[in-house]
């Protein structure tokens, strides 16, 4: 196994514990994401978004979610050096993540002719498909303040800590909780490989007055490195199996260096309810990895995601609209760009920001109906600005998404990965770098059903037989699939491998032919029909087109840091 990783600063290699060891550890140390231990941020779904320029700067957009009351909220990672911060969009994140879903479809084929009379499409058993949806020291004299300010939502801070501290986590801690930021002290040492490695903390807050429904994803731009994932402080609030889903754009296909590379068995997902049992499938093939393993669910080209995260036309439509005269049609102007954009992150800050709003009324209200508050007639709004409006929503809802889909337009690949992990499999933090050697990776997998009609036998209690892309046939009946991905009959993983930047990569695990061995079993227990009378039909597969079924395998709120190259 290839032990061979980008080298690391001496002070922090130890604590990101690069190595070749599959064994899961006790997590041992912890720091990009902390927060008040009583409301931890919920981190059922990681997602985030790495854009890796020619030059090696990185650009990454995090996801947050949390649960919990506003003054409590407090979300704290290491950094190397201070990065350009910015906001980004929920919704953005929901039209990659939709655009880029493994889809898993299935064609039917009749042979035969069936006790009811089957012998073509029915409702139920037409193509089934899916689109899967992851301190007690005096810190004032040891902490220098970097940089500070606000941007969205937050007020942020970037810190850096003296190292001759002692206890330097601590002092860290103390003076993020003397300033405002409600860290919880319980595990403060978690963040200490991280310090004592150079790095600075940067911590965000709410604006004083602000909900938590105004959080939102965050934009750091860092200067050149691998884009990396603190997972390790993760730890301190991860839940059980927790889903990672990342994407990472640059110039080829992205690769996990550190990580290994998981290709799933396919005869483990239920291709007649493939939504079911997919995170089931990657839940075991990460376990059998030591829980260090991602899953490349998709690779290919970036730019046509771009118009999936902001349409041209939705561009073009706001253009008209800021180009409108609205002087004596303010209501109007509320309606249209409610009507467009009222989904859209920035839009309640926009409108806080430019509406009077009657008694009792909130802004849920006028997102919901905007006539019914004001007056669909006179639509009396006291004060509104068309033009301070507009400026408001174009920098706070359409400039985010723009610039979302401007680093898919600006980078010729995309890859996304998927992982679960739990805490104690948190011992090592991800790193994404790339290989021009590998191929693309489609997200669309297709596979073919023959159901075995006979006179004996009802279109429901027909046997079947369903071709995987891997030319491996399963044998069944009626609408349960044989395997499952806990009951032991067989890995989760069809191969394990280890790549590197350059070519194929090296295959540590090959599970194929045990694999074929189980299905082959498990098909010579299958009763066979004794003939197939009558021919049979074509079963179309809803004109070409699976129905969507979405499984949300989402990322929130992950804490991230770049390690430099040497």
């Amino acid at each position: 196994m290839p032990t061979s990783f980008p080298r690391l600063p001496a002070s922090f290699a130890a604590a990101a514990a690069l190595g070749s060891s599959l064994v899961a550890h006790p997590a041992a140390a912890c720091g990009g994401f902390f927060c008040d231990n009583s409301q931890p941020v919920n981190q059922a779904a990681e997602r985030i978004i790495f854009a890796v320029e020619d030059d090696g700067s990185v650009t990454a957009t995090i996801q947050i979610q949390y649960a919990g009351d506003a003054d409590a909220f407090a979300w704290v990672l290491p950094v190397e050096g201070s990065p350009a911060i910015s906001v980004s969009s929920d919704l953005a994140f929901a039209r990659l993540q939709a655009a880029t879903n493994p889809q898993y479809l299935l064609t039917t084929t009749v042979e035969g002719t069936c006790a009811d009379g089957f012998r073509g499409g029915v409702p139920g058993l037409d193509s089934t498909g899916g689109s899967i949806d992851a301190a007690a020291a005096d810190a004032g004299s040891s902490v220098s303040v970097v940089d500070e300010g606000t941007v969205g939502p937050y007020d942020y801070v970037v810190i850096s800590v003296d190292p001759a501290a002692p206890v330097i986590s601590d002092v860290a801690v103390t003076w993020l909780r003397d300033n405002g930021y409600q860290i919880d002290p319980a595990g403060a040492e978690r963040l200490a490989p991280y310090l004592e490695g150079g790095m600075n903390l940067l911590a965000f807050r709410l604006t004083s007055g602000r909900s938590t429904g105004s959080i939102r994803p965050v934009r750091l731009t860092f200067g050149a490195g691998l884009a990396t994932i603190p997972i390790r402080p993760t730890a301190v609030a991860a839940v059980a199996d927790m889903g990672v889903l990342v994407w990472v754009l640059g110039r080829d296909r992205a690769i996990p260096v550190n990580y290994f590379s998981l290709e799933l068995n396919e005869a483990l997902i239920n291709w007649l309810s493939p939504g079911s049992t997919y995170d089931d499938v990657v839940n075991e093939a990460a376990n059998q990895a030591g829980g260090q393993g991602f899953v490349t669910e998709m690779a290919g080209d970036a730019p046509p995601l771009a118009d999936a995260i902001f349409a041209d036309w939705e561009r073009a439509n706001w253009e008209t609209l800021a180009a409108t005269d609205w002087t004596g049609r303010e209501g109007e102007l509320l309606i249209s760009v409610l009507n467009s954009y009222g989904g859209y992150d920035g839009m309640r800050d926009a409108l806080a920001a430019n509406l009077t709003l009657p008694e009792g009324v909130t802004l849920d209200d006028v997102l919901a109906c905007a006539g019914c508050v004001f007056g669909w007639d006179t639509m009396d709004l006291a004060g509104f600005e068309p033009a301070a409006f507009l400026a408001a929503v174009e920098a706070g809802a359409i400039v985010p998404m723009e610039e979302t889909a401007a680093m898919f337009r600006a980078r010729p690949t995309v890859t996304r990965f998927y992982t679960t992990m739990s805490a104690d499999e948190m011992t090592r933090d991800p790193a994404f770098d790339f290989n021009a050697n590998l191929r693309d990776v489609s997200n669309v997998h297709q596979a073919s059903r023959i159901i075995e009609c006979s006179p004996s036998l009802t279109i429901n209690e027909a046997p079947w037989r369903i071709v995987l892309p891997s030319g491996e046939t399963v044998r069944g009946s009626g609408t349960g699939w044989p395997f499952t991905a806990t009951d032991g009959s067989m890995p989760a993983n069809a191969r394990i491998s280890r790549l590197e930047t350059d070519g194929d990569g090296v295959v540590v695990t090959d599970n194929v032919s045990a694999i074929a061995a189980a299905i082959g079993a498990h098909n010579a227990s299958v009763p066979r029909p004794t003939g197939l009378p009558g021919g049979g039909g074509f079963c179309a597969v809803g004109n070409g087109r699976a129905p969507a079924m979405a499984v949300l395998l989402g990322l929130a709120g992950l804490a991230l840091f770049l390690r430099r190259r040497s």
